[in-house]
């Protein structure tokens, strides 16, 4: 029997499954943290988790900032901290914002224990159960996992090559609406997008800004990899044009480390205060020790230049990746980011890049398919290939792997199907359709 006196349906194992509150069923397992069990092993190629390379990271930079801390200031760096963090690193993280266009003051930033948590907090404060987000389609796959858990809804606004279509979130917009719903905000990740990889076009981010604020909508600006751009720069945050209507979020973890955990969140002055508030209440305060490594890091090292270095390492590893798909799997339509860490690939109609992947962990290469990124289970002809991590070397290995896996799927569906048509990979011909497909 459960507490309530009802018969208990089912084999659960779980003797607390019927105490949990409601929205502990969005606590789900992403897929791609459940890839990296797998993914881990050595001889597995991953290009599924979009970890940073920290290996290009010289370590007596880190351990320099650590050694002086401890001696300056090592009963503060081990002592409980402000809730909304260390005042000279969220001075020092303005310089850092300056680099894409943003002008704000201290006061507005709060520290967070990384960005995802500040994605968490901003949602604990805002979404109520049936709330909508809206978001790309697809989008980062954490951050629909944090939306469910608040019992929200997410609307996935369809991107092409460059963006957020505004059209579309004009229509979605009209939509959500008339069927009587809250929009509580546009969850939106504009540079070398997760996972799709492209990036919001200056005109995009002006026109998508002025539809926000028209209908009274915030926008969630979630950038962590602005300044790992290739070629040239991408263009200035949100952030930058609008104050009152933009909440951005930052991070260090991709261009310093993700083991230090911080983050951070700057938003109008009486969302900062929320912030503030929410934080104390979920971790008292962040890591004072790792926020004031960071702070001496970037008061003491060459912070820029190895951002510089860590952009050489990824436009080499996506060089290798595109060079790879182009020799072995030409066939196929994929995106080509300035930037980041992901390239978005589109498969044959027929393929199911979710129920091949056991086949491709089999075959020792990993992926992350494309319907972990939908909150509705689209995407299962798409999949993320990730070159950060790989060395080109093992890039090149990943993906002869992966196309031995694909034509052995497309071989194997054509023998079921008994039509007898001929494998298009075998035969080297492209698909007709010129541009990825992102949605």
């Amino acid at each position: 029997m459960t507490a309530q006196g009802s018969p208990q349906t089912g084999n659960n194992l779980d003797p607390w499954y019927h105490h949990y509150a409601e929205r502990a069923a969005g606590l789900r397992a992403s897929e791609v943290r459940a890839l990296f069990a797998v993914a881990s092993r050595p001889e597995v190629v991953s290009l599924a988790g979009g970890m940073p390379f920290v290996a290009a990271l010289p370590p007596d930079l880190v351990i320099n900032a650590m050694g002086r801390v401890m001696r300056e200031q090592g009963p503060t760096a081990l002592q409980y901290g402000s809730g909304q963090g260390v005042p000279v690193l969220r001075e020092q993280i303005l310089e850092v914002m300056a680099l894409e266009g943003i002008r704000a003051h201290a006061d507005d930033v709060v520290v967070t224990t990384g960005s995802q948590h500040a994605l968490e907090l901003v949602s604990k404060l805002f979404l109520d159960p049936g709330d909508v987000v809206l978001s790309e389609g697809p989008s980062y796959v954490t951050a629909m996992v944090i939306f469910k858990s608040y019992q929200a809804e997410v609307d996935h606004v369809p991107m092409d090559e460059h963006g957020l279509i505004p059209e579309a979130l004009r229509e979605h917009i009209l939509s959500v609406r008339a069927a009587g719903k809250s929009i509580k905000f546009l969850y939106t990740i504009p540079n070398f997008h997760n996972p799709a990889g492209v990036t919001l076009s200056w005109a995009r981010r002006v026109e998508i800004l002025e539809i926000c604020r028209r209908n009274d909508i915030l926008v969630l600006e979630d950038n962590p990899y602005g300044l790992l751009y290739f070629d040239q720069p991408a263009p200035d945050a949100m952030r930058s044009l609008e104050q009152d209507g933009v909440v951005y979020l930052g991070t260090f973890s991709k261009t310093l480390a993700p083991g230090f955990r911080v983050g951070w969140a700057l938003a109008p002055h009486a969302i900062r205060e929320k912030l503030v508030l929410a934080n104390e209440a979920a971790v008292l305060s962040p890591s004072s020790f790792s926020q004031l490594v960071i702070s001496e890091y970037l008061s003491s090292a060459d912070w820029k230049g190895q951002i510089n270095t860590f952009r050489g390492v990824y436009h080499e590893r996506k060089n290798a990746l595109l060079s790879a798909l182009d020799e072995y799997l030409p066939e196929l339509t994929w995106t080509n980011p300035n930037g980041g860490f992901y390239v978005w690939v589109t498969l044959p109609d027929r393929l199911d890049s979710k129920a091949m992947l056991p086949r491709a962990v089999k075959e020792l290469v990993a992926y992350t398919p494309g319907t972990a990124f939908f909150a509705d289970g689209d995407g299962r002809q798409n999949m993320r290939l990730s070159f950060c991590y790989p060395t080109p070397e093992h890039i090149r290995i990943g993906i002869r792997r992966l196309a031995t896996v694909i034509r052995d799927e497309l071989d194997l569906l054509d023998t079921f199907a008994g039509t007898g048509s001929l494998n298009p990979l075998r035969e080297n011909s492209r698909f007709s359709s010129p541009p990825p497909d992102i949605s």
